[in-house]
């Protein structure tokens, strides 16, 4: 009895450090989207989220981003948007969120054919916004 109890305690206590731990926040694309994108493109990506209102251009609404691209959906662009990258010009208030998404990557094949080393909660949050198409 006295084992079990000692044992409980011990992996507590591991789960306790682990889960403090940068590494172990657990982190999805669904939930950098709530924490960066939400507020102004809206819970549903229809560019209606409560920041919306005071912003020019208006948010995009993201749910017809393949509607607008001949039905396919721009895996590409939509990862340059989030990242910041537009070629330098850009008339849209929407922040660079490259940094914030830095970290462990993956290997990444955008449609081109080429796999590149690319943030993989960069990767989880586009796949968010292909799964918002309409």
């Amino acid at each position: 009895m006295k084992f079990a109890i000692s044992s409980a305690v011990a992996l507590g206590s591991a789960a306790l450090i682990v889960a403090c731990t940068p590494d172990a926040q657990i982190t999805t694309g669904t939930g950098d989207y709530a924490q960066f994108c939400a507020s102004c493109h809206g819970p549903g990506g229809k560019g209606d989220g409560p920041l919306a209102a005071g912003l020019t251009p208006r948010p995009t609404d993201l749910t017809q981003l393949s509607r607008a691209n001949g039905g396919v959906y721009p895996r590409l662009q939509v990862m340059n948007r989030i990242d910041g990258y537009t070629m330098g010009k850009s008339d849209s208030p929407m922040p660079q969120f490259g940094e914030m998404l830095q970290g462990r990557t993956v290997m990444f094949d955008a449609g081109d054919g080429i796999e590149t080393p690319t943030p993989w909660r960069l990767v989880a949050l586009q796949k968010h916004v292909e799964t918002l198409q309409e």
